[in-house]
């Protein structure tokens, strides 16, 4: 199975590690797009425009500054670089301090692929430096980046036929590589108070890296079958299901009441 992330808008930039080098991450097919994101992302923040380019406001600003450094910056596992709601409940520190001494959960945790406007996809252990850049953002001559990436990753991120995968990513990322909705799963969180359903953001990035969490610190091997994966959900949380159509994935909705 794989697990697919959102990265986070915030990122928390490592305090010691060494700089970014691209032949040292996965994918390596994906290090001269990389590269033209990494060169025209440095070239528009150092722009007296960068802001407006980039969509952030005033309160980012050294955030865009450190993207013209991007290339000497330390590094950190990408599952400590990226932060916020989805990953706090994850407990990705833990996770990761955990598979220095554990290979299982090391590869458990590089079968999390956590898609980036920057990288196009990184794995959970790959280092990475803190970076600020979405997938809807227009960058220089590339354009929308959703878009730039989604040929790349088509050819790219390849799975077995056989293979499930659980999608935790916001819409702007799935568009970048929806995958086949056969072995998809996407992951919701939906709050029910009598007859009234309600989506609260917060939650469902919560849902999402608890879920999570506890599928990659359980000593048993990730879900392979659709089925499983349900079971697992099911262990912890009231779920509802869906199954895949011809235009959708299946998606596994956990429930929240009250």
């Amino acid at each position: 199975m794989k697990i697919l992330l959102p990265p986070s808008e915030g990122k928390t930039p490592a305090s010691s590690g060494s700089p970014l080098d691209l032949p040292e991450l996965s994918a390596p097919d994906l290090n001269p797009q990389r590269k033209k994101v990494l060169t025209a992302l440095q070239k528009v923040s150092k722009r007296t425009d960068a802001l407006d380019q980039l969509g952030v406001g005033a309160s980012l600003s050294a955030d865009v500054e450190r993207n013209v450094s991007l290339d000497t910056l330390p590094c950190a596992p990408a599952l400590l670089t990226y932060s916020g709601v989805l990953y706090e409940a994850m407990g990705a520190p833990d996770l990761v301090a955990d598979a220095m001494a554990d290979d299982s959960l090391a590869q458990r945790l590089r079968n999390v692929h956590v898609f980036s406007a920057l990288f196009g996809q990184v794995n959970g252990l790959d280092p990475i430096p803190a970076y600020r850049l979405a997938m809807k953002t227009n960058l220089g001559t590339l354009g929308k980046l959703s878009s730039w990436w989604k040929p790349v990753l088509a050819k790219s991120f390849t799975i077995d036929p056989a293979e499930v995968i659980l999608d935790c990513r916001s819409s702007e990322y799935r568009a970048a590589w929806p995958g086949p909705h056969e072995q998809v799963v996407t992951l919701g969180a939906v709050k029910v108070n009598g007859a009234k359903r309600s989506v609260v953001s917060h939650w469902a990035k919560y849902y999402r890296g608890e879920f999570v969490g506890r599928l990659l610190s359980d000593d048993r091997e990730l879900p392979t079958t659709i089925a499983d994966l349900l079971s697992r959900a099911e262990e912890s949380y009231e779920v509802e299901f869906t199954p895949h159509s011809k235009s959708t994935p299946a998606a596994l909705t956990i429930v929240l009441r009250g």
